[in-house]
This record gives C-alpha cells, sequence and structure tokens, in this order.
C-alpha cells in the first residue's frame, strides 16, 4: 500500500465517520425519511470504497 492509498483510506474513514453519525443523529430525529435513505446509501458507498481500497494491491 503506497502513500496515496494509505491518505485515501484515511480521509474515506474520516468521512464514514462523520456519515455514521449524521445517521445516528437522523434516525433519533426521524422527521425526514429521505435524509435517513439518503445518509443510508451514502454509508454504504464509502464502505464500499474503503473495502475496495483495502482489498487493492
Amino acid at each position: 500500500m503506497d502513500k496515496k492509498q494509505r491518505k485515501q483510506i484515511e480521509v474515506i474513514r474520516t468521512r464514514l465517520q462523520r456519515l455514521q453519525q449524521q445517521l445516528s443523529g437522523a434516525l433519533k430525529q426521524r422527521d425526514d425519511q429521505a435524509e435517513v435513505d439518503r445518509l443510508r446509501k451514502d454509508v454504504a458507498t464509502a464502505q464500499a470504497e474503503l473495502d475496495r481500497l483495502k482489498i487493492a494491491p
């Protein structure tokens, strides 16, 4: 894993953590279901990207 990949993983982890916090808050409020759906999709996308980077040689 080179320096660029490590940096990308770090950035994605930070973004994933922020998205998970936003999702947690949105689930507590439950006033906008569209926001919850969007955040879930964003979390899944970020997680898939992180997994892809970890597997890449």
